[in-house]
């Protein structure tokens, strides 16, 4: 369970595809999307607002969702490592900004502890996933 501004988290699973790369993906290592849409739909469980496709970046996938009319990213990047243990993976959240604080280079504001609990739950919630870990943004393990 996730405390007060942690928005990073790390996870073990081998419920979602790391081997056939897609041609539609950026780089050959842009694994996530099957699980970009999987956490999609384990929002509206939870009656969050989630937008209806991932998209890509080249360090993964990632999607939007909203709580109290505040809007999200949810970052997902596969980390290559020990695949008997299970795939890792990084999530990241972020609120999304408006172009202008975008371009401003607006500094990152807290993430509610809400947000975290929504995607806490979501994992939590699949017997496939193990190891959940939450992390403060200075301290994740990037790499």
């Amino acid at each position: 369970m996730p405390y007060q501004n942690q928005s990073v988290v790390t996870f073990h699973t081998t419920a979602f595809n790391i081997t056939a790369r897609k041609p539609y993906f950026i780089n050959d290592c842009c694994f996530g999307d099957d699980l970009a849409r999987w956490m999609i739909a384990e929002l509206r469980k939870q009656n969050v607002q989630a937008f209806d496709e991932p998209a890509q970046e080249d360090f993964g996938w990632y999607l939007t969702f909203e709580l109290a009319n505040t809007k999200y990213f949810f970052l997902i990047s596969y980390r290559p490592d020990d695949i008997s243990k299970g795939s890792t993976w990084i999530g990241f959240i972020e609120r999304k900004l408006s172009p202008l604080k975008s371009l401003l280079r607006s500094p990152k504001q807290a993430i509610p502890l809400e947000a975290s609990q929504v995607i806490d739950r979501a994992l939590s919630n699949c017997t496939q996933i193990r190891d959940i870990r939450w992390h403060y943004h200075q301290d994740a393990p990037y790499k």
